[in-house]
């Protein structure tokens, strides 16, 4: 079996093995042996692809098979991974790994949480392996339509409002997608000869015309996903009703979709209209970046406080995506893996300290160090990940994507630069500021005393993550390496002004 089809079918008879448990243990012991399974499958992808560039295999996407499924319109079942493919098909195993950890406790419903969950993972993968846009749309929708049932039946607050914003906003993106995604196959006509192949249709030349037209739709239609200004107020209200582990992969997994589409869709699809309207996209990232992060230094709830922190580190992807060159890509990659392990590491310890505080205040809390000191390390660690201290992934990523933007010598790219970097700093005021109120200090109430210290599940699913930031952040190379060679075709169709 192709190991691509693999990652579709190991979550898929998972999910379907949750469906005979009969028990909590049981549902649980499938559900971690699943993913456990997929984490160990995705690091034997990540060898076999690295062993493949090493011995001088050249090919732009690896690991290709092609099934006919609806031949006169031109659809088929597609598959194939480059670099990137293969980075965001990891993040996914470890964070859906460490989620099912995180959500160890779960009692409300549990078989249906986790099958819910998996297959949510499961949309994701298929999404990063497809290499047909008609597939690629329909795990997608895959991947996004579990958010509303994860949210409406096992979130918190007002769980059936931010449910159906969340799903409302998406699916407005959802319809500007597939109006883009059938403009460029109907202007892809070649002989009388259509295809969703995304291969294919970057061989094709669509008339600029057309591409003014369905770039915005491609660009915001994945956007919606990636948190764009000013569609991105879905965001914060489903992270905060969402249950843990869903907060984990909406952060850790789901808004990188979006990042990814822009750049392997809607860039290397319509180069020239990117070209032409990136200004106008950059001007609304710029706002995500900074509006993320002064919104964020004015929340008190611990889910508010990651989900705006979210808005401005995605906002950074896109932002680097627009800068159309082989630096800032390879950049916006690193930020999309390093933002999806360390938000997915914030949102694992707000469920672990709300389980023990039953509050997200900050301010109704405090000295946790001293009560919980292994959590409140790994908040620590976290945090120095997200205002880019130097050996972790937050630095690697943030600088490659500084770099690569002042590659731009005009005025305007100079100045939106500047003004993004200064995030950076709205950034170390609000991760010191949560740390100090929430870590330090004296312990605010003698009950905390009581509080279990962290179980072994809670470290796997912490240690776990941590890991991928320190191993990003120490030995950044063989990644970088890997996305970058993967981008050629992206920034060969790409002719810099």
């Amino acid at each position: 079996m192709n190991i691509l089809i693999s990652h579709i079918v190991v979550p898929t008879l998972t999910a379907l093995a949750l469906m005979f448990a009969s028990t909590q243990k049981q549902v649980r012991t499938i559900a971690a042996g699943g993913m456990t399974i997929q984490l160990i499958q995705s690091l034997v992808l990540l060898y076999f692809f690295l062993q493949e560039r090493a011995g001088g295999n050249e090919t732009a996407v690896l690991f290709t098979q092609s099934f006919s499924w609806y031949p006169s319109l031109g659809i088929s079942f597609d598959i194939g991974v480059d670099g990137i493919a293969v980075a965001m098909i990891l993040l996914t195993s470890v964070v859906i790994f460490t989620g099912i950890f995180a959500s160890w406790e779960v009692d409300k419903m549990y078989k249906e949480f986790f099958i819910s969950l998996i297959i949510l993972a499961t949309g994701v993968y298929g999404f990063f392996v497809s290499l047909d846009l008609f597939v690629l749309f329909l795990f997608f929708e895959l991947a996004v339509i579990p958010m509303y049932l994860l949210i409406g039946i096992w979130g918190s607050g007002p769980k059936e409002y931010a449910a159906m914003k969340l799903t409302l906003m998406l699916m407005g993106g959802s319809a500007l997608l597939v109006v883009g995604i059938l403009g460029v196959y109907f202007t892809s006509d070649v002989e009388g000869v259509r295809t969703f192949n995304i291969l294919v249709l970057g061989q094709h030349h669509i008339p600029i015309e057309m591409q003014r037209i369905f770039f915005p739709m491609l660009f915001i239609g994945f956007g919606v996903i990636g948190a764009l200004f000013p569609f991105h107020t879905w965001s914060p209200d489903g992270h905060s009703s969402a249950p843990t582990a869903v907060s984990m992969l909406h952060a850790g997994v789901l808004m990188k979709l979006g990042g990814y589409g822009c750049l392997k869709v809607a860039i290397f699809l319509l180069p020239e209209a990117a070209q032409e309207m990136s200004w106008i996209f950059l001007v609304l990232t710029g706002i995500s970046v900074i509006y993320g992060a002064l919104a964020t230094v004015v929340q008190t709830d611990l889910k508010y406080i990651n989900a705006y922190s979210s808005v401005s580190h995605c906002g950074l992807v896109l932002f680097a995506i627009l800068m159309l060159n082989k630096t800032a890509y390879t950049g916006a990659v690193l930020q999309m893996i390093s933002h999806g392990l360390m938000t997915a590491l914030f949102f694992a310890l707000i469920g672990m300290l709300y389980s023990r505080t039953k509050t997200r205040i900050i301010t109704e809390m405090g000295g946790l160090m001293k009560v919980l000191p292994f959590l409140s390390v790994c908040y620590v660690i976290g945090g120095l990940a997200s205002l880019g201290l130097p050996g972790l992934s937050g630095f690697v990523a943030e600088m490659t994507i500084f770099v690569g933007a002042f590659e731009h010598e005009d005025l305007f790219h100079r100045v939106a630069t500047i003004i993004a970097i200064s995030s950076i700093v709205v950034t170390a005021v609000y991760i010191l500021r949560v740390i100090a109120i929430l870590l330090m200090g004296p312990v605010r109430d003698e009950s905390y005393h009581n509080f279990p210290k962290a179980k072994w599940f809670e470290k796997i699913a912490t240690v776990s993550l941590i890991v991928g930031i320190l191993v990003i952040g120490l030995t950044p190379l063989w990644l970088s390496d890997m996305i970058r060679e993967s981008l050629g075709m992206i920034v060969d169709k790409l002719v810099l002004k």
